[in-house]
C-alpha cells in the first residue's frame, strides 16, 4: 500500500469515528447538548481535527441523515423488481421497510425523525436526493395503486402516504421511547395500524387532511404529523 494510499484510509478511519461518536451522542444526550468538544473528547481527537473533516456540528448530522436515507435505499431496492405481488400489497412491502428501518438502525432513525432540535433537511434539501426520489417513489406507487383500481380514484396520493408515514413513525416512537402497555407488541400494532389505514383509504372513507409534496423529511421536522 502506498503512502497515497494509507493516508486515505486512515482519513477515511477517523472520519468513520467521528460519525460513529456524533451519533451515539446525539441520540444519548440530544442534539442540541453536543458540542464539537464533546465529541473531539469521546475519539480523544482535538477540536480543530474535527473541523478538518467537518466545517460545523450541522454537517456531521447532514452526513449522518445521508446515511441514514442510503439505508433506507438499500431496504426499498428489495422491493423495486417485486412486481408479482399486487399493487398494494407491493405497497404494504414498501412502506413496511420505513418501520423496519427504525427497528433495524434505531439510533438512525431518531435522529433523522424524532430529535426535534437537529437541523431541518429541507434547509439543505439540495444535498438529499435519496429523499426526493424515496417520498416520489411512494407516491408514485400510490398513483399506480389508484390507476390500477386497488384504491379509489379520490385518494389523493400525497395525503395517502402522510397517513401511512405517519402512522409508523408514531409507532416507532412509541417503542423507542418505552411508552409502549406491558405486553403490548409494536410489530403488532404496526401492522395493524397500517392495515387499517390501507382499508381506510380502499374503503373510500372522505379524507379531511390536504398537503402538497414537500421533501421527505418534512415529517421529522413535525416530528409526528
Amino acid at each position: 500500500m502506498g503512502i497515497k494510499e494509507r493516508q486515505e484510509r486512515e482519513r477515511g478511519a477517523v472520519r468513520r469515528s467521528i460519525l460513529d461518536a456524533a451519533r451515539n451522542l446525539f441520540v444519548s444526550e440530544g442534539y442540541g447538548n453536543v458540542s464539537i468538544r464533546k465529541i473531539a473528547e469521546r475519539i480523544e481527537y482535538s477540536p480543530a481535527a474535527i473541523y478538518g473533516y467537518f466545517p460545523s456540528k450541522d454537517d456531521i448530522f447532514f452526513a449522518l441523515a445521508e446515511e441514514g436515507f442510503q439505508l433506507l435505499r438499500q431496504a426499498a431496492e428489495s422491493h423495486r423488481h417485486d412486481s408479482v405481488r399486487p399493487p398494494l400489497e407491493q405497497l404494504r412491502a414498501r412502506v413496511w421497510e420505513f418501520y423496519r428501518f427504525s427497528c433495524d438502525h434505531p439510533q438512525y432513525f431518531a435522529l433523522m425523525f424524532l430529535d426535534r432540535s437537529v437541523p431541518g433537511i429541507s434547509q439543505v434539501y439540495e444535498r438529499f436526493t435519496l429523499a426526493r426520489e424515496l417520498k416520489s417513489e411512494l407516491i408514485s406507487h400510490i398513483e399506480q395503486c389508484i390507476h390500477q383500481g386497488a384504491l379509489p380514484s379520490h385518494v389523493p396520493p400525497v395525503v395517502a402516504f402522510r397517513l401511512l408515514i405517519s402512522g409508523l413513525l408514531g409507532v416507532a416512537s412509541m417503542r423507542l421511547s418505552d411508552r409502549l402497555a406491558p405486553g403490548e407488541n409494536a410489530d403488532d400494532l404496526a401492522g395493524d395500524l397500517l392495515n387499517v389505514t390501507l382499508a381506510g383509504l380502499r374503503s373510500g372513507v372522505a379524507l379531511k387532511s390536504n398537503t402538497v409534496w414537500c421533501p421527505f423529511d418534512e415529517a421529522s421536522d413535525e416530528r409526528a404529523s
